[in-house]
């Protein structure tokens, strides 16, 4: 069964930055798109950015400039750089193995004012 274990969440302030990771057990990470997702409060859950396992990406237009996503297959390890963060951007961010329809836990992301 395969684990994803998403790390790096916190309280920050506008404008902050933080980097989210997302730890993947099992072989089928390096063949998955891979994706973070997020849900605030209140809101359906909506993509923030894809990455295909040839590393084609793909982002939500609220977050385009402002956060990268990268994957290291060797490491079996998905990232997302979050910059020039945003109070709406609070929310519980998620990381999948879209392919094969697999979720983590998620990571929490509060952005004060």
């Amino acid at each position: 069964q395969v684990q994803l274990v998403e790390s790096g969440g916190g309280l920050v302030q506008a404008g902050g930055s933080l980097r989210l990771s997302c730890a993947a057990s099992g072989s089928i990470f390096s063949i998955n798109t891979m994706g973070w997702y997020r849900q605030a409060p209140g809101k359906e859950r909506e993509l923030v950015a894809v990455i295909s396992s040839g590393g084609r990406t793909h982002y939500a237009d609220s977050v385009k400039g402002r956060f990268t996503i990268s994957r290291d297959n060797r490491k079996n390890t998905l990232y997302l750089q979050l910059n020039s963060l945003k109070p709406e951007d609070t929310a519980m961010y998620y990381c999948a193995a879209i392919d094969n329809d697999y979720w983590g836990q998620g990571t929490q992301v509060t952005v004060s004012s």
